[in-house]
């Protein structure tokens, strides 16, 4: 399984352990399906192309996209994500009358995203249009994006919210950066996996058992240890 620098849902811990909401959600689940993980880490964009060729087996925190399920199967839905555009900090007046991220681009302010993530349909449109391509600017990682906030190369991020705020404390960054009000609309997330080399059984026992960890209150006690 294929996990990218991503906390509180996937990450490695400072005792070199893999740790995270996703983690422990897809470890349960495996470990009822009498599987055993073994890790991979990289970008984003290497986990999806590791999926696609088949040297990835499965990857969590996943949108389904078109494109992803020419190669990809996908679980049933197991949480919901939305992202928040983060600004430097002081600079929130400047934004104030703003409502939508189209507001924030169209008003010619320059828009940092991470390289392969999907945002939501209403941020591709934005991201893919011609109209705004000197406005943004794609990163392989989101903390790449964070030093482009602060050194003034960007003027605001796209970042799920649990995410950008914990890269905000581990960091020491309060005084730097902070969330706006500007954010996304949520959309539901899921388990991928190869279609090099998974078969379409696995994923059935694989929701049977996702199934189960939702029933039993265990995903809510997961959550719940990060404190979310």
């Amino acid at each position: 399984m294929g996990f990218d620098a991503w906390e509180p849902y996937q990450y490695m811990d400072v005792g070199n352990e893999v740790m995270g909401i996703d983690i422990e959600l897809a470890r349960h689940v495996t470990q009822a399906m009498g599987c055993e993980l073994e890790y991979v880490q990289a970008t984003w964009l290497e986990l999806l192309q590791g999926v696609e060729e088949g040297t990835i087996d499965m990857l969590v925190g996943a949108s389904k996209t078109e494109e992803r399920e020419s190669y990809a199967y996908f679980s049933n839905m197991y949480r919901e994500e939305s992202f928040a555009l983060f600004v430097r900090q002081g600079e929130q007046h400047r934004y104030a009358d703003f409502e939508t991220l189209g507001d924030f681009v169209d008003a010619g302010y320059k828009l940092g995203i991470v390289n392969q993530y999907y945002y939501g349909d209403s941020v591709q449109a934005i991201t893919e249009s011609a109209n705004y391509q000197e406005q943004i600017s794609g990163a392989m990682i989101s903390e790449l994006n964070l030093a482009r906030l602060i050194d003034q190369d960007v003027d605001g991020i796209l970042e799920d919210e649990r995410v950008g705020l914990s890269m905000i404390r581990r960091k020491g960054l309060s005084e730097y950066v902070t969330e706006s009000h500007i954010n996304t609309v949520a959309s539901p997330i899921f388990a991928m996996f190869s279609r090099e080399s998974v078969n379409e059984e696995l994923i059935e026992e694989f929701n049977r058992e996702l199934a189960v960890v939702h029933a039993n209150g265990t995903y809510a006690e997961i959550v719940a240890r990060y404190g979310l």
